[in-house]
């Protein structure tokens, strides 16, 4: 494994997003000594990310970018459209940036025009498994799914095949990761490159701070790892122990799990119109900020640096764990906890009791 600075580009990339955090670490990137790229919002369908997608969007051309935003998931008739129309891009763009290498719409892209350079910028800490699972040789397949061979996935193992290919550094292709997570493993000859939030330090804060706790929120439970009544209680009992007020919904959880949480728990919930780097840096926000294993446990304590912001992490009970968890999911999300305390001195909060009920 490589690690080192790199150059500005003598052509101009282009940038292929699909969440807010991914926009958002492509404006990391070029701040941090990447050419400018053109941004392709690849629009996802719910409306929380649409939103918030919208709102950088807007960041991104006050500052000069141009984006252009692709419809592109309504049909197969829409699909085939915009490959049409992105596939002269791709082509005369020096460098590549995508944000989620699992995604079947940047894999069906990478199979069908490749990137000479590419650049993977962070989408979450699904990186991790990326950079692990190139390094180990295997299939690439988002951690909490089970590697399952059924119909759809037998139709598209020739392009996922390529992609992978395409993802990984060879001899005729240099492959980037810009990322704020620890790397323990990736592929020989990766370029991993540190993403220390400057852009957003730079524009933003530093935050006023409040009393009491606020609480980031996880689509655990959307995504089938925990149960929701565990969750819940668990939400409940760190709201009690650390006199939490606000509870920051991820852009995914649902409005009927969010409302029970409000009634149940007393918390006011805010759902953010921007990524919560951004809304934390931007402020207010608590002087004590709690979260389950997420990304936040490793992005925030670099955008909060020197703001007097406790950051504390509660790690997953087992027991709130739902019967079709994976043994992968499990030990992945108790290294995430692992690898922020160790990272960034971020300490445990304890399980809470409560969530037993």
């Amino acid at each position: 494994m490589t690690a080192v600075r790199r150059g500005t580009e003598a052509g101009a990339p282009v940038a292929f997003v699909e969440s807010p955090v991914q926009f958002l670490n492509v404006l990391e990137w070029a701040h941090a000594g990447g050419a400018r790229p053109e941004v392709v919002v690849l629009s996802p369908v719910d409306p929380m990310s649409r939103g918030q997608l919208r709102r950088i969007a807007g960041l991104a051309r006050d500052e000069g970018y141009t984006v252009r935003w692709q419809d592109a998931r309504e049909d197969g008739v829409a699909v085939l459209q915009a490959l049409r129309e992105l596939g002269p891009l791709i082509s005369r763009a020096e460098r590549v940036v995508v944000g989620d290498p699992f995604s079947r719409y940047v894999q069906l892209l990478l199979a069908l025009f490749g990137a000479r350079r590419l650049t993977v910028v962070d989408d979450g800490t699904a990186t991790l498994e990326y950079l692990a699972q190139l390094a180990r040789g295997e299939r690439l397949v988002r951690w909490h799914r089970r590697r399952g061979r059924g119909p759809r996935e037998l139709a598209l193992a020739p392009v996922a095949a390529l992609a992978r290919r395409r993802l990984a550094p060879g001899r005729d292709r240099e492959v980037e990761v810009f990322t704020a997570l620890p790397v323990e493993a990736a592929p020989e000859g990766t370029v991993i490159t540190e993403n220390r939030f400057a852009w957003t330090r730079s524009r933003l804060g530093p935050p006023r701070l409040t009393e009491g706790a606020d609480l980031v929120g996880t689509s655990l439970v959307e995504t089938g790892v925990v149960d929701l009544d565990r969750y819940t209680a668990a939400v409940g009992a760190l709201a009690v122990a650390h006199g939490g007020r606000r509870y920051f919904a991820h852009r995914r959880e649902s409005a009927e799990k969010l409302h029970r949480i409000a009634v149940e728990t007393g918390l006011e919930i805010v759902r953010p119109d921007l990524p919560l780097e951004l809304i934390a840096r931007r402020g207010p926000i608590a002087r004590t900020v709690l979260s389950f294993p997420s990304t936040v446990v490793h992005t925030l304590p670099l955008v909060l640096a020197g703001d007097g912001v406790s950051i504390r992490v509660c790690p997953i009970d087992p027991e709130w764990l739902r019967s079709t968890v994976t043994d992968r999911a499990r030990g992945f999300l108790a290294g995430v906890a692992d690898s922020a305390r160790a990272a960034h001195g971020i300490p445990f909060t304890g399980t809470p009791r409560a969530a037993e009920a």
